[in-house]
């Protein structure tokens, strides 16, 4: 429990109505979570207002509101705060109704349009591998020193993020790494969170359906850095061409990796199969068993982060040897005909064009690739004719189908993709709209030694179409067509 002055500590209030001793017992932004006894802070978003909602959670028992704009009909009852902002004074309020767990733990956080999953998971991996206490906020899912926590968004809002932080506490974790999504910088849902360090991954197209110009998105991510304390890190993949901005402004310790560039943390790929990689990292040669020039920089990434937060040098390479990273990142199998099959997350043109090119690499000449792949409904339409493109331009064979059509027409969705189908690649396309049908048709296409790869959903269990969601598990789908081939 907490008193409410407790709360404000360090938020700026232009106005408060009642007592600032009233005693809180929970915090709420939607008023269908409000109990007796609860703070409720009405936040303005994009599709609803919570000022509407002031009357409800009242009736609910809470008994102090926090909003931008006093209602016209005061209770006496109930403790009323005016801020300017109440997007940015959540964060605050959840950080100190929780008592700051972020200041208890040394919370890393990692951004970037790809590679986030795999460098947070990784990171999580090797540090419980080193015998630590650890956390992990991700898009496939959260856990708590190996405790799973379902994830529904990539960041969690100010209250759960906090309670969940909490939580790590409250079980001793030392550490606790999460991705950190552009739409969570600009929604202000880290306000309030003590970061140790801070990872850029890399920058491409992708979430200009919020953003709207490349120019936003890419501010989102610098507001990260921009924000770290002096004591943090920050640690950026020079090799990005806005690796470098992101370093700009920020007040925290600054360090590079690359795979090309000078940089503080550097590695060169020696060999690369579908059984691993083979890297030399600072002079030191590793074997790793994930695959691809990607997982080079996602590896790098992990391995300068352990050298920034203290970790001995043979132990985390020696521990990072042995993983094998995030659920749908490149997970491959070999079917019983012998066709290799690939799920992976990949869902904006950089990736599919970095998981391709991975294929293509280590691919012995003579096999087919054959890409099955779709775009995300009510989402950013103007990278869906470059997916198709960058698809046909490294496949042999391209099947384009749904992905999570949401509340659009599927078939719109493929049609706007086969935009940026070229006259010479149209005779290796074809559109079909069910997925299950396009991963059968790809099973029944391939040969023996040829590769499959279904890219979109990775990890996903699901797909949602209509505003339903059923249950659709690529890796599922693809080994039960294989059986059935």
């Amino acid at each position: 429990m907490r008193y409410l002055s407790d709360i404000l500590n360090g938020i700026p209030a232009s106005e408060l109505q009642g007592s600032p001793d009233v005693e809180i017992v929970s915090i709420a932004s939607d008023s269908r979570k409000v109990v007796p006894g609860s703070l409720f802070i009405a936040v303005r978003g994009t599709l609803v207002d919570g000022h509407n909602f002031i009357e409800t959670a009242i009736k609910s028992g809470a008994v102090a509101i926090i909003c931008e704009e006093l209602p016209a009909h005061l209770t006496g009852e109930v403790s009323f705060i005016m801020v300017a902002d109440s997007a940015v004074a959540l964060g605050l309020l959840a950080s100190n109704f929780y008592d700051r767990p972020s200041s208890k733990l040394k919370l890393v956080g990692v951004t970037g349009t790809n590679g986030k999953t795999t460098v947070a998971t990784l990171l999580y991996q090797l540090f419980r591998d080193l015998g630590y206490k650890c956390g992990l906020l991700s898009t496939v899912e959260n856990q708590i020193n190996g405790e799973v926590i379902p994830a529904t968004h990539t960041t969690p809002d100010p209250i759960e993020l906090n309670r969940l932080l909490d939580d790590m506490v409250a079980k001793g974790c030392d550490y606790c790494f999460m991705e950190v999504s552009s739409h969570a910088v600009v929604q202000h849902r880290i306000d309030g969170l003590t970061f140790s360090g801070g990872i850029f991954t890399n920058i491409t197209h992708d979430h200009l359906d919020y953003h709207k110009t490349f120019d936003n998105y890419l501010k989102a991510k610098k507001g990260f850095f921009d924000a770290l304390p002096k004591n943090a890190f920050a640690l950026t993949n020079i090799d990005d061409r806005n690796g470098e901005v992101m370093l700009q402004n920020t007040k925290a310790h600054k360090k590079s990796y690359a795979l090309k560039s000078m940089a503080d943390y550097r590695a060169k790929i020696l060999e690369n199969q579908f059984g691993g990689l083979l890297l030399q990292i600072n002079n030191e040669e590793v074997w790793f068993k994930m695959v691809g020039s990607f997982n080079a920089y996602n590896l790098l990434a992990v391995y300068a982060a352990a050298m920034l937060l203290d970790q001995d040098k043979a132990k985390v390479l020696t521990s990072l040897s042995k993983l094998k990273g995030a659920e749908g990142r490149f997970d491959y199998f070999i079917s019983p005909d012998k066709v290799i099959g690939i799920v992976d997350y990949a869902h904006t043109p950089d990736a599919v064009q970095n998981v391709l090119s991975t294929i293509h690499n280590i691919r012995k000449g003579n096999e087919k690739v054959i890409t099955i792949i779709g775009c995300g409904g009510d989402r950013d339409k103007t990278k869906r004719p470059v997916m198709a493109k960058v698809a046909c331009e490294w496949s042999d064979k391209v099947i384009l189908t749904s992905d999570n059509p949401r509340s659009e027409d599927p078939a719109q969705i493929i049609k706007d993709m086969e935009a940026g189908v070229g006259p010479s690649q149209q005779k290796k396309t074809i559109s079909i709209t069910d997925r299950r049908e396009a991963i059968k048709t790809a099973c029944h296409l391939a040969a023996p030694g040829d590769i499959i790869l279904l890219a979109g959903k990775g990890h996903e269990k699901y797909q949602e179409v209509k505003g339903v969601r059923t249950h659709f598990d690529d890796k599922e789908e693809l080994i039960k067509a294989f059986a059935n081939v």
